[in-house]
């Protein structure tokens, strides 16, 4: 009796879903702009729009909770599908300004294995369902090493042997990552170091010995602009984005994978969002097993789906095989760090803080 209520009470739902989203002319989805949101437009926005008929609006932003708590606190929340870092879900889901979302609801594999197992470990959240892997690594300008370009992490911060400005996202993270790596500390200790005050103190010396060479970025199109300029001889970016500028721009430039730091992207709607229902549905097709796959021919970013992995193609416009160019790829994954959303959580007011301190001395 009891499954036979619960089918009855998913089915009533599914109904109401339905009907619900039918009445939605249109959804905002925001995200990060650039060759990124272009993957999304392509793989997920314009079928979707084609399925269903609901026009999908379009809008960037750089990150972080701020615009998501305001439009929450103020209850007027204009955006209804956001697209999240991992810490961020933690931190947003704690603090209720995101919607709980029906796993249970997402499309099975195209041979049936349910999503919940079909989903890679820790792409499922009780708030966000996650679509990509991706990372933050650094890059060069290789016309500017013609003996030789750097090749480790530590590379980026000796200053003497590789000279030259460098771009880095302003805030704390993956900076203090970066940092500890860069002085020694194996990828699978980073984050217990960072635990303790000297850890944390570790850290800055080390930002402390190029702070003078850094020009900092906040956009993720900012670094292969900063490169292409000749702004800086190297820059940490979204290897996406360099990718993208290799690809497509035919730029000079080299990714190092050495002491990555990758992470997820979710999607996740906002407490109060006025379509959410039409917002679920979006999750559920953009997240199914071929748009994932059809993302990744836009962008080098993994799939958050294993059923997807084996359906990454060549890149739509390049013709580049996509494969060994995802942070995923084995000869990619050698000294590979995943960022810690918890310990964020945890620590990123703090940091913030001593960051931005840090900066204006």
């Amino acid at each position: 009796m009891k499954s036979f209520l619960k089918f009855s009470s998913l089915a009533v739902a599914g109904l109401f879903a339905a009907s619900a989203a039918a009445q939605a002319d249109s959804i905002t989805v925001v995200s990060w702009g650039g060759a990124y949101t272009k993957s999304q437009i392509e793989a997920y926005h314009k079928p979707f729009t084609k399925k269903t008929g609901i026009t999908v609006n379009s809008e960037d932003y750089n990150g972080g909770l701020a615009e998501v708590k305001a439009q929450v606190e103020a209850g007027n929340v204009t955006w209804d599908l956001v697209d999240l870092e991992l810490s961020d879900v933690v931190l947003g889901c704690q603090e209720g300004l995101l919607e709980s979302l029906p796993l249970d609801s997402l499309p099975p594999a195209p041979d049936g294995t349910p999503a919940a197992k079909d989903f890679l470990p820790g792409t499922l959240h009780e708030c966000a369902v996650a679509t990509i892997i991706w990372s933050t690594v650094y890059a060069y300008d290789k016309t500017k090493f013609p003996n030789g370009g750097p090749t480790t992490m530590a590379d980026f911060f000796n200053v003497e042997k590789f000279p030259g400005k460098r771009g880095m996202r302003k805030g704390p993270k993956p900076n203090m990552e970066f940092a500890l790596m860069a002085d020694g500390v194996p990828a699978a200790k980073v984050y217990e170091v960072l635990s303790t005050a000297e850890g944390v103190d570790r850290a800055f010396a080390m930002l402390d010995k190029i702070k003078d060479h850094v020009i900092w970025w906040e956009a993720g199109a900012q670094p292969p602009q900063m490169l292409a300029d000749g702004e800086v001889v190297m820059a940490t970016a979204y290897n996406g984005r360099i990718f993208n500028a290799v690809a497509t721009e035919n730029k000079p430039f080299e990714i190092v994978w050495d002491g990555q730091v990758w992470d997820l992207d979710l999607w996740s709607i906002p407490k109060g969002a006025k379509n959410r229902e039409a917002a679920i549905d979006f999750i559920k097709f953009s997240t199914d097993t071929q748009r994932l796959a059809d993302q990744a021919a836009w962008i080098s970013y993994g799939p958050a789906r294993a059923s997807s992995i084996p359906l990454i193609g060549k890149h739509a416009e390049a013709g580049i095989e996509m494969g060994p160019h995802m942070p995923t790829a084995p000869d990619n994954f050698k000294n590979a760090l995943q960022n810690d959303p918890e310990w964020w959580a945890d620590h990123q007011d703090e940091l913030n803080e001593r960051f931005a301190a840090w900066l204006a001395k």
